[in-house]
């Protein structure tokens, strides 16, 4: 469920793509062209460098999911192989995966195997719409909508510990808020546990099934935690986390045995700790904390191992307790990246993992803790793409205009030197509060590979970096974070490498607003490409989805109020000043967007006309806010390369 904390709220990061997958990348597809060359080349020389299509770059495989079967034989795995995300049996063996959905248009996320046996839980929407129901598939292969209905939104919520019950969130009852259901794992007949009528976030339900802990968002920098006895007569939300001031409270999870909830807090500090909160005491005591937000922190289901995540200059780290020893989990011989994912079979005999870096897509791994075996369960880069011809970014701070340092992530391609300079992209997060991140990205790279440098800029507002920084922007977007991406063009044209008259924006969501702000507010760039990004601030805030009313206030806090701020609102929105843009856009958009209104593009797009300045408009019908069909991430990508070559040209006119 989504809270406001610093990782992620409001219009949505560029998804990958979002809301669906815990990597960046989505990638594939069916029409393969061959590789130029297989040899790593030394800056400069254009003709060693292997250009590779989109088709190429897509032809990867994104995978996610981690939840292991009763009997520790399989893994529950998300893949988009076939081009649409479906959920996949993947033996802990090595041997080969079994579909065990056949989707051909909606994307189906694997959710959770049942405890006892081989059904599964899954998760569908239709058409991007964000609108997913929660379904059984049978070990027969029959399926069974378990949240049936028009226009409510169902989420998982775990399993009881005793294997027979498990939790749903829907908001069947009001559009604004999610009720907590319990259902039986033989029959599926359920019973309402939590009626939810003040709108809170539900967050976490205890395994023992009696304690639900909510957020309030009071604020976009303050938020409190709600616990609730699901087994007392009156179930009611009691507050426990009374402070002074803005503070930031987040609920991570309950500990195995039910008695201690772990939450976030920044409450004294620049970053977010981890804290465990004894609920017999009310007690609460520090439990985990970096020079950096404590994103995450889960446990194993035995209680044998904890999981605690921190965001850390832009990438995620793990530490992996046991605690029966109280020593770091430590597993040799792996390859360069990040591990995500991570699992534990029912017996403790072992793991499973992903892996993703900056050139590697996620890729699933088996680790056995006896004979401390590793097994790679997946290889998901097109075998087509040579590894070494890819590019890792760099991450560098430069100076905005009143001396704040600003981070971002910078690739570099391999063919750009001071004798052969490259035109550059700056690319763009969605949010506001979201982050550029290492980690895999087939969009990305196939811009890098065709010699376009990125540099994916962390402006002012976004999350990871505290929240001093994360509050810096709040009302003043369109202003202080634009003038981010302005110094950080101003950076790029410092490097010896880039061609400083050939400097563009790209963004998605979020990022697609400060795309066209740049080009309707600055003479920076020379060309924009928007995807599904905010172009009315008027109407966008007064059509947001009715299930994020329990971080409604918050949103309003971070953008202003449209019934106050309405002036302020039309003065940042690039619609309304679109007689300024005088230089090449691209508009990208899924016609099911919930988020960004498909008029918002089509507005967008028509008033750039009048200004007789050459405009393309790629309109996907089947897509909401985020492309998760191959095809539309191929054809989105090859839009991008397409434009850029027309408008901003490298010298290399592949796809």
């Amino acid at each position: 469920m989504i809270h406001i904390n610093k990782v992620v709220f409001s219009l949505g990061l560029l998804l990958c793509l979002a809301a669906c997958t815990p990597e960046r990348s989505s990638d594939d597809t069916s029409a393969i062209e061959p590789a130029v060359s297989q040899a790593t080349a030394p800056a400069g020389d254009t003709e060693s460098v292997s250009h590779y299509s989109a088709e190429q770059f897509f032809q990867t495989t994104s995978v996610f999911g981690s939840s292991i079967n009763h009997d520790n034989t399989a893994v529950l795995v998300s893949s988009d192989a076939t081009g649409v995300f479906n959920a996949y049996r993947y033996p802990l063996d090595g041997s080969s995966p079994e579909a065990l959905t056949s989707s051909t248009t909606d994307t189906i996320y694997g959710v959770s195997w049942f405890p006892e046996d081989d059904r599964i839980l899954y998760t569908a929407d239709e058409g991007g719409n964000e609108l997913n129901h929660l379904f059984v598939r049978e070990t027969s292969g029959e399926v069974q909508d378990l949240t049936p209905g028009e226009n409510l939104k169902a989420l998982f919520f775990g399993w009881n510990a005793d294997d027979k019950t498990f939790y749903v969130a829907t908001n069947e009852r009001d559009s604004k808020s999610f009720d907590i259901y319990a259902y039986t794992a033989d029959g599926y007949s359920r019973h309402l546990l939590f009626q939810n009528d003040d709108s809170l976030s539900p967050e976490a339900v205890s395994r023992n099934g009696r304690w639900l802990a909510l957020v309030k968002s009071n604020s976009n920098a303050d938020a409190d935690i709600y616990l609730v006895d699901l087994k007392a007569d009156s179930a009611t939300p009691v507050l426990i986390t009374p402070h002074e001031g803005d503070v930031e409270f987040s609920a991570f999870t309950f500990s195995p045995d039910s008695t201690q909830l772990i939450y976030g807090s920044d409450e004294g500090a620049e970053f977010t700790g981890a804290w465990s909160y004894e609920i017999a005491s009310a007690k609460s005591a520090p439990l985990y904390s970096a020079d950096w937000d404590v994103s995450f922190v889960y446990y194993s289901d035995d209680a044998n191992f904890r999981v605690v995540g921190t965001n850390e200059d832009a990438q995620t780290k793990l530490d992996i307790l046991d605690r029966r020893t109280g020593k770091p989990v430590e597993i040799p011989q792996l390859p360069d990246g990040d591990l995500r994912g991570v699992n534990f079979t029912s017996d403790a005999s072992g793991m499973v993992f992903y892996i993703n870096s900056d050139t590697a897509p996620s890729n699933l791994y088996a680790y056995s803790f006896g004979d401390k075996a590793v097994r790679r369960l997946t290889d998901t880069l097109n075998p087509e793409i040579d590894e070494a011809h890819l590019v890792a970014s760099e991450v560098v701070r430069f100076e905005s205009f009143d001396g704040l340092e600003i981070p971002g992530l910078l690739y570099k391609p391999q063919q750009a030197d001071a004798r052969q300079k490259v035109p550059a992209l700056i690319w763009i997060h969605g949010g506001p509060g979201g982050q550029s991140r290492k980690g895999y990205s087939a969009a990305q790279q196939h811009l890098v590979n065709q010699g376009y440098a990125l540099f994916a800029v962390n402006n002012r507002g976004s999350s990871g970096y505290g929240k001093t920084f994360y509050h810096l922007d709040d009302k003043k977007h369109g202003e202080v974070d634009l003038q981010d991406i302005v110094y950080g063009k101003k950076y790029l044209q410092s490097l010896d490498w880039v061609d400083q008259d050939k400097i563009a924006v790209i963004g998605g969501s979020y990022g697609g607003y400060l795309t066209m702000a740049a080009m309707a507010f600055t003479d920076e760039f020379e060309v924009g490409i928007n995807i599904f990004g905010v172009t009315n601030w008027e109407r966008t805030l007064q059509s947001i989805p009715p299930w994020w009313e329990s971080f409604k206030k918050a949103l309003y806090d971070e953008m202003g109020d449209p019934a106050t701020d309405s002036e302020r609102h039309r003065r940042i929105s690039p619609l309304f000043h679109a007689e300024n843009i005088q230089k090449p856009v691209l508009v990208v958009q899924g016609a099911n967007d919930p988020r960004v209104l498909q008029v918002e593009s089509d507005e967008m797009v028509e008033a750039i006309r009048k200004n007789e300045v050459p405009v393309e408009y790629v309109l996907f019908p089947d897509e909401g806010h985020g492309f998760r069909k191959k095809a539309n991430r191929i054809s989105a990508s090859e839009a991008y390369v397409s434009f850029l070559n027309e408008h901003l040209p490298t010298g290399n006119a592949a796809l």
